[in-house]
Formats: C-alpha cells, sequence, structure tokens
C-alpha cells in the first residue's frame, strides 16, 4: 500500500517509542475502576469493624486487618460511609469547604470508598483538590545526588550546589553498597556549605540505612516500601506490623521518615488480586496511615512504566497523590523516574503535581546529569534546571527551587569539596587531593573528575562507620578552620533531639525556619488564599541573564 508521507513521519516521532498497553482487569492491568475492586462498605459493632468493603472481618487478610485496627478514623466512619461519593468528590473542589472540614471525612472511609472518589475527578479537578488538600502551605522540591563513580567530592559539591538551588531535601544512594557511608558523609558536609540545615539520606537496605542516621550522618528515609496484596507484602518477608515497627524505630531515634508506596507495584511483583492498580495504591495509604508515618513517596515512582501504558494512567498517578494528602500525609508525589521518549509527555505527568504544588514535587529531581543518577535516572535533571525557571516564570507558580548565579555555586561547590577533604585529613582517610577540589568545583559530571582508588575508599567507607558519629564529623570540621559548617551540623543534631522535623511534610528554610503541618500548615480556599509567591521570592524567579530591559533600547 502505498504510504503516507504525514503517517511515515508521525511514526518516527519519540513518542511511538513508547510502550503501550491495552486494559486487562483479570492480572490488574487497569489503573482505576476495575470490575472487580470491591464495592465500599463498613459495618461497626461495639467499636470494632466487622466488615469492610464487602468483606467480613472473618476473612480479612493481614492488610484488611491492619487497616481496621489502625488506618480509619472511626469516630466519623458511619457519617462518612454514609455520604455520597460524589458528594465529597465536590466538596474537594468547593473553596468554601476548608481543607480542616474534610480531612475528618477522608481519614473515616475505607479504601474502596476512596477510590471511588477519586473515579468522580477529572485531572483538572484532581488539580484543583491537590492545592487545597496538601498539608503543608508553601510546596517543595526534592533533589537525587549521586554519581557512577561514588566519587565522594563530587558529591558533596553537586549537594551544596542543590541545596543553594533551594531544595528542600537531598537523597543519594550508592552505585557499589559499600560505599554508603562516605555518600551520607558528602552530603551532610557538602549540603551544610549551602543552608544552616540539610535534610539528606542515603538509600540503601534497612539495617545500613538505619545505623547511618543513628550515627547523624543522615536525617530521613523514604524507601520503606509497602503493598496492597498480602501475597506481594510476604514476598519481602513483611508484614504491617513489621513495617509499622520498622517505622517506630526511625522515629524514635529522630529519623524524619515516608513509607514508599506507588500504583503499578502490584501488578509488577505478579499478583494484583485482580484489583485496579488505584484501589491497592489506596491500600497502601492506609497502611501507612495505620503505622503512624508522616509521609509517602507514591507517584507510581519507579513502577512508572506500568500506569503510564495503559489509558488514563496519569489521571491514576494524579489521583494517587490526592489520596496521600486526603489522608494527611506528607506526599513526595514521585516524576523521579525516567519513563518516555517524549518531552511533551514527560511534562505533561509533571504538570499535574507542579501546577497545583505538592509537599515535594519531585521525590528526586537529578541534580547531577541523568546517566549519572544511580536511581536510574530521573524524570527531570540538571540540564533541565534553566526551563524548570522559566516555567515558574511563565506560570507563577512555586516549583521549589530558584535561580542561581555562576559565582555563587562556584564558590559553595569549592566550599564543599574544601571542606571534604579537610574531614578526609581529619580522620586520616584515602588523600582527596587539591586537583579532585579543583575538578569538582568546575565539574559537570562524573566524567570531569580524576579516578579514586575505590578499593581503598571502599574499605576506609567500612571503618569509618564502625568509629564515627555525624558529632566527630562537626569536631574535625571545627578543627579543620570551617567553624560556620561545623556550627551548621552541630545545629542540625540539636534538631536530631528536639524532634520538631519530625511533625509531618516538614522541611527546613534557608535561614534554617522549619515548615510543617503544624506551623504552616495549607490555609488555600480560594482566590487570594493560601501560598502566594512572596515579592522577594518573585524579585528572584523572574531573573534571567539573556532578558531585554529599557536600557537595551
Amino acid at each position: 500500500m502505498k504510504r503516507s508521507k504525514r503517517f511515515e513521519v508521525l511514526e518516527k516521532r519519540p513518542v511511538n517509542l513508547d510502550g503501550y498497553s491495552e486494559e486487562w482487569p483479570e492480572v490488574g492491568l487497569i489503573a482505576m475502576d476495575s470490575p472487580y475492586d470491591p464495592k465500599p462498605s463498613l459495618r461497626i459493632v461495639d467499636g470494632v469493624i466487622v466488615e469492610m468493603d464487602g468483606k467480613p472481618a472473618m476473612e480479612f487478610d493481614s492488610i484488611d486487618q491492619f487497616i481496621a485496627d489502625y488506618g480509619i478514623n472511626l469516630a466519623e466512619a458511619e457519617t462518612a460511609m454514609a455520604m455520597d461519593s460524589r458528594d465529597i468528590a465536590r466538596m474537594l473542589v468547593d473553596i468554601q469547604v476548608p481543607r480542616e472540614v474534610i480531612i475528618p471525612l477522608t481519614t473515616a472511609v475505607t479504601p474502596a470508598k476512596l477510590a471511588q472518589i477519586m473515579s468522580h475527578l477529572n485531572v483538572v479537578e484532581i488539580m484543583m483538590a491537590q492545592m487545597k488538600m496538601r498539608v503543608r502551605n508553601r510546596p517543595a522540591n526534592q533533589a537525587h545526588v549521586t554519581n557512577l563513580d561514588d566519587n565522594p567530592v563530587l558529591m558533596a559539591a553537586d549537594a551544596a550546589e542543590a541545596m543553594l538551588r533551594g531544595f528542600a531535601e537531598i537523597e543519594t544512594t550508592p552505585a557499589v553498597s559499600r560505599y554508603a557511608p562516605f555518600n551520607a558523609l558528602a552530603l551532610l558536609v557538602g549540603g551544610l556549605c549551602s543552608q544552616k540545615r540539610v535534610l539528606s539520606q542515603c538509600s540503601l537496605e534497612e539495617s545500613s540505612e538505619l545505623k547511618m542516621g543513628m550515627q547523624g550522618l543522615t536525617t530521613y528515609a523514604e524507601t520503606v516500601s509497602v503493598y496492597g496484596t498480602e501475597a506481594v507484602m510476604t514476598d519481602g518477608d513483611d508484614t504491617p506490623w513489621s513495617k509499622g515497627f520498622l517505622a517506630a524505630v526511625y522515629a524514635s531515634r529522630g529519623i524524619k521518615m515516608r513509607f514508599t508506596s506507588g500504583t503499578g507495584s502490584e501488578l509488577l511483583m505478579g499478583n494484583t488480586e485482580k484489583k485496579s492498580m488505584l484501589y491497592l495504591e489506596s491500600r497502601c495509604l492506609y497502611l501507612t496511615r495505620g503505622c503512624g508515618v508522616q509521609g509517602t513517596q507514591n507517584g507510581s515512582v519507579s513502577c512508572i512504566g506500568i500506569p503510564g501504558a495503559v489509558p488514563g494512567g496519569f489521571r491514576a498517578i494524579a489521583a494517587e497523590n490526592l489520596m496521600a494528602s486526603l489522608l494527611d500525609l506528607e506526599v513526595a508525589s514521585g516524576n523521579d523516574q525516567t519513563f518516555t521518549h517524549s518531552n511533551m509527555r514527560r511534562m505533561a505527568k509533571l504538570f499535574m503535581q507542579m501546577v497545583p504544588g505538592t509537599d515535594f514535587i519531585s521525590s528526586g529531581f537529578s541534580a547531577v546529569p541523568n546517566y549519572d543518577d544511580m536511581f536510574a535516572g530521573s524524570n527531570t535533571d540538571c540540564d533541565d534546571y534553566d526551563d524548570w525557571y522559566v516555567l515558574q516564570r511563565d506560570m507563577r507558580v512555586d516549583g521549589g527551587i530558584l535561580p542561581v548565579g555562576e559565582a555563587e555555586v562556584i564558590q559553595v561547590r569549592s566550599l564543599a569539596a574544601r571542606a571534604l577533604q579537610a574531614v578526609f585529613a581529619y580522620f586520616e582517610l584515602p588523600e582527596i587531593s587539591d586537583a579532585e577540589v579543583e575538578a569538582a568545583t568546575y565539574a559537570y559530571s562524573s566524567y570531569d573528575m580524576p579516578r579514586r582508588l575505590m578499593a581503598d575508599d571502599m574499605k576506609a567507607a567500612e571503618h569509618f562507620i564502625k568509629e564515627h558519629t555525624g558529632l566527630d564529623v562537626a569536631k574535625a570540621l571545627w578543627e579543620k578552620g570551617y567553624p560556620d559548617v561545623a556550627d551548621n551540623l552541630l545545629a542540625m543534631l540539636k534538631e536530631r533531639i528536639t524532634g520538631d522535623y519530625l511533625q509531618t511534610a516538614a522541611i527546613f528554610d534557608a535561614e534554617g525556619k522549619l515548615e510543617g503541618a503544624l506551623n504552616a500548615p495549607n490555609c488555600y480556599q480560594g482566590p487570594e488564599t493560601g501560598y502566594r509567591i512572596a515579592p522577594e521570592r518573585w524579585a528572584k524567579m523572574v531573573q534571567r541573564k539573556n532578558i531585554l530591559g529599557p536600557k537595551d533600547f
């Protein structure tokens, strides 16, 4: 058949390199509203749930039982369950109904009811609701700081730059697990060269991650995964109660933590019980709430390719972020995994969180080139900074980061590399040379760095974590001539004692002031309410090097 040249060109567009799938409810390959999802129901006898979502208590699996025991606000449950789901959906977009009226209701419905409420909202309505329902007033952003070689000097410089740009959290993960203590150390020292407080983490298996947190090298965790079916949960040798215990361990040591879940994970692991992705995510979020955890990392995260392949997948992802907010949880709303060849799809997915604002718009905006991102690459990386700034400027929205000048970036990168050099010298760790400091100050990626002897570094890292704490690092910085950074670290360790940043959605601003659910709650209730960009912040956001003004004419 003779081909249309227009169709031949279209077939070569990047979007046609992506994978797509028909809905297949029998295996759970459906974003929302599966015919196999349970119908909402709740029956309470003498203060005990005896039926939930069509299932009597004697048939509850462990997830059902945990949710029934700990996840639902029983005081308002009968009232909330008796309401038409459409009426609750309309309350979400009604500016006359404040957040504090809605939360007692949405925390009192069952997982099936919450998913049903989402089915009545289109994507614009989900965004409208998200603007009102996020926990913290000001949206923020989180950055990935990693590199292919686990080079700690480069990582410290990249952490300093990320914090200077305004990221509220920075996280790393090692290419080689034995390097993890140096990764954590690099983010801690580097971040505190830019800001008075830093929330940082090193993603690793849980025992090592917890140890680094207890020793003051990290301050939060978010890779404790929960799942919406019992088979997938037990596949990882976990139960809801073991997850709750682990969450309590983190919190009791002053470590802020979020659970991680997301649409598509149960399908990826082969056991959906024929349920839709969104319904299973609803169960995950009730588990998170029941465990007393302050927040969640969801938005499909590393499973993004699965909901992204089926009809309505982006809508389901936006809905799962909103469901977390409706359960009064901090939400780090994904956008941290590369998933498409199409720049238009990449940004369309992102806009559903960027425009209304979430507690963390990205749970990992790569502060390094994507080939250096050991979290498998992000939806946005450091090459996108200027685009991000212009989008903020175009729409007058706060995407959580600010433009910075080249000179100040060079200055903080140099400071971070030199400070880490001093810490390594103090503890007699493998030498960081002046050439490495110089390279890290001006580097684009790990390809610009001199190679280190990785075997020596890994041995030293294992010794370091056995012998030293964050307090020792503060002492090293002080004695080596970096008193300001040492003071910042000591102040951060004091924050561990007070524990204020364990409140829901807590972050620190550039001056070290805490913002969270208790002292900076979301107060949006229509035009001219809620978070508005302050004039001084807006003045920074609109700056561009290539702006024309009256002086140019």
